[in-house]
């Protein structure tokens, strides 16, 4: 039920992946990312700025799941915008991350001029095979609007802060009318959700935990989504989200929730 959507290009990703920002230690990025591909995860999310894609890679090895069964996803990092510089950092992130091609390429942040010229490498490296699919993160409406004003194809994700606290409903609106798949990072909100009454009393209802009421929104929302944890019983649990459904009811109550709030940098205002 709903483990998978395609993208405009037919490319298929699962709804669910596994995110590792902040796991920067070998051992426990090795034994998270192997503990979730043999417990059923096919969609790994990483980035060059996270320091672990050589560990990354390490957990596919020792997982024992072919690389053909897995959708891998890695970033590119501010520093590395630019033409040129976004063909190195590619080649860097295929070479750490131990393969010849990767399933999903983002620009991390966007960075104006430097984003057009970095997605016009992207867009070579689309043509020839080497990525399946191409896309953004962290794009608000007005940057999409100037950045598709400039390239020729459009973006097929848009990676963004998203939870109950941070819908940005016109947003999500836009990018389904330009065929963006939406992403969700930071989709617990950092643990907060576990403190919203409202929560507390579907996830009573269904027999669940807060996280997979909060993880069967985001996919019911059609929003992919990567929640992380390095620890094993809430890596499964987060991935055992398929065999129910929230009501219509439920899930105008979770998203009447939003309030505007960002638990990370506003893509507006950052500064690196």
């Amino acid at each position: 039920m709903n483990k998978y959507t395609k993208l405009v290009n037919g490319t298929e990703i699962p709804m669910l992946g596994f995110g590792t920002w902040q796991i920067e230690n070998e051992k426990s990025a090795i034994n998270s990312v192997k503990y979730a591909l043999q417990i059923g995860y096919r969609h790994i999310d990483t980035a060059a700025a996270y320091n672990n894609e050589q560990y990354i890679a390490m957990g596919i090895k020792e997982s024992g799941i072919t690389r053909d069964e897995i959708f891998l996803t890695s970033k590119l990092w501010n520093s590395d915008q630019g033409y040129e510089s976004t063909l190195k950092a590619f080649e860097k992130s295929l070479k750490k991350l131990d393969t010849d091609y990767l399933d999903l390429y983002l620009i991390h942040w966007p960075k104006g001029m430097k984003s057009i010229e970095s997605w016009k490498a992207m867009e070579k490296l689309y043509s020839e095979g080497a990525i399946k699919a191409i896309g953004v993160s962290n794009f608000l409406q007005h940057h999409l609007e100037d950045f598709m004003a400039n390239i020729e194809i459009l973006p097929m994700v848009d990676q963004l802060e998203f939870h109950p606290y941070l819908v940005q409903p016109e947003l999500l609106n836009f990018c389904k009318k330009h065929h963006i798949q939406y992403e969700a990072w930071s989709p617990l909100m950092r643990g907060e959700i576990m403190e919203i009454e409202s929560l507390k009393k579907i996830a009573k209802k269904h027999e669940r935990s807060i996280a997979q009421i909060v993880l069967r929104w985001d996919i019911q929302m059609g929003v992919v989504t990567i929640p992380k944890s390095e620890h094993q019983d809430r890596i499964r649990e987060n991935f055992q989200i398929f065999d129910f459904e929230l009501t219509e009811e439920e899930m105008k109550i979770i998203t009447g929730l939003d309030r505007g709030k960002r638990t990370g940098p506003d893509p507006d205002n950052f500064n690196f």
